[in-house]
């Protein structure tokens, strides 16, 4: 679902303000109080890969799961590291330190066994959802159908849990959905309560998800920040909340309306704007007379001239000078798109491109509404791009040229 990102990575390394997601979630953690943290990963090792250029206060401890088989087989891949009560949560869940010292308020006040986190949501079919009487849940059901769901309230991914239910899980059918089978069968004999939480917060399914966590975490984190090493020209203008990173380089006239971070070495250009939201990762650059609204640049990833709004590009990215991305249907109405052959609801109505790692666009290429084009694509100058593009794919404009006589004038 998160193509044409992450390929061959987990989602949760995607970067934002400087760093994976799994960074920003275990920093959560760290506030919460928590001590040691087990991180289950593929047999590729990457996230600890990526991890070792980091530093923690936390015990952080590394198990594998052999393949990608649910988040119950994770958690059975790590039970022996476990103590008697422990968290288990999503890598992406940035904002754990907002629930985690309610629910383990919400279990002393209860007398509970375990404690969910929940929140309301008007998709119950894109979510495990929980029946409730009052704190106490009652049930779980996965990706209910809308007129069949027990409630309007979704499992949030942070779930206070203890031994006791993983041997509940161990007997429970080996499947994708295992952890949502054995909770909904425990929460039969056992108290188990759920904890609502009303600040904003994310569900990391598709890559658009990506503009929800860059303003969360903007508006919860972003700081005001030039650093020294930074060459920023007199005639440039910045407003607002800009975190600009070691050695980025702002050119004349260049305009920065926050909230925006520019990571180390990002360049911006003569007369470009970046604006609203935008978050440039070390090395991106928006060249001359370049415009970045809402957009995600990802390490390395570059713009000539042109409009970039509602966009996301991957790492190494480079897009030709006088790129089109339209960001709109002509009706205005919310975007779709095709992911795993099925039409899928953005609930956005204002959605450009999404362009895979090392993906490179000619100049003058446009493409419609909501594209996802894969990694390692050449989409070649004055193409127009209306579909889906899969990875290591050529797309050129085939044209005639004509070249005639020039007749002389009397």
């Amino acid at each position: 679902r998160f193509w044409p990102l992450a390929e061959g990575k987990h989602k949760s390394l995607m970067s934002l303000m400087g760093a994976p997601l799994i960074v920003w979630t275990l920093r959560s953690l760290e506030s919460s109080g928590i001590k040691r943290v087990v991180i289950v990963q593929s047999p590729s090792g990457i996230v600890e890969h990526e991890l070792s250029h980091f530093s923690f206060s936390l015990e952080v401890q590394f198990v594998v799961q052999g393949e990608p088989r649910g988040m119950g087989d994770a958690l059975l891949a790590a039970s022996k590291h476990l103590e008697d009560e422990f968290f288990l949560l999503h890598a992406h869940q940035f904002i754990a330190n907002e629930l985690i010292p309610d629910m383990i308020k919400l279990k002393a006040s209860t007398g509970a066994e375990l404690v969910l986190s929940g929140q309301r949501t008007d998709h119950p079919e894109r979510y495990g959802v929980i029946s409730l009487n009052g704190h106490r849940a009652m049930g779980i059901v996965e990706k209910p159908a809308r007129e069949n769901a027990p409630s309007d309230v979704r499992a949030l991914g942070v779930y206070l849990l203890n031994r006791k239910f993983v041997d509940e899980l161990n007997a429970a059918p080996s499947e994708h959905y295992a952890l949502e089978t054995a909770l909904d069968s425990y929460m039969n004999d056992h108290h188990v309560s759920v904890h609502m939480h009303e600040r904003e917060t994310i569900s990391f399914k598709y890559p658009w998800d990506l503009f929800t966590a860059n303003r969360i975490l903007m508006d919860r984190h972003l700081k005001e920040h030039r650093a020294e090493s930074a060459q920023i020209s007199p005639l440039a203008h910045i407003d607002g909340t800009v975190h600009i990173g070691e050695g980025a380089k702002i050119y004349e006239y260049a305009v920065i309306k926050g909230p925006c971070y520019l990571g180390d070495g990002c360049v911006i250009g003569t007369h470009a704007i970046v604006r609203d939201y935008t978050n440039l990762e070390s090395g991106a650059v928006v060249g001359a007379h370049g415009e970045a609204a809402r957009s995600i640049f990802q390490q390395n990833a570059t713009t000539h001239s042109g409009f970039f709004g509602d966009s996301i590009f991957d790492k190494g990215a480079k897009i030709g000078a006088g790129t089109v991305t339209a960001n709109v249907k002509v009706h205005r109405d919310e975007i779709k798109t095709k992911v795993k052959d099925a039409r899928v609801g953005t609930g956005w109505t204002s959605l450009r491109v999404v362009v895979g790692e090392s993906t490179q666009l000619g100049i003058y290429v446009s493409t419609m509404p909501c594209l996802l084009i894969e990694e390692r694509t050449f989409v070649g100058p004055n193409a127009i791009v209306e579909t889906n593009v899969s990875s290591d794919s050529r797309v050129m404009v085939k044209q005639e040229q004509l070249t005639k006589e020039k007749r002389s004038r009397a």
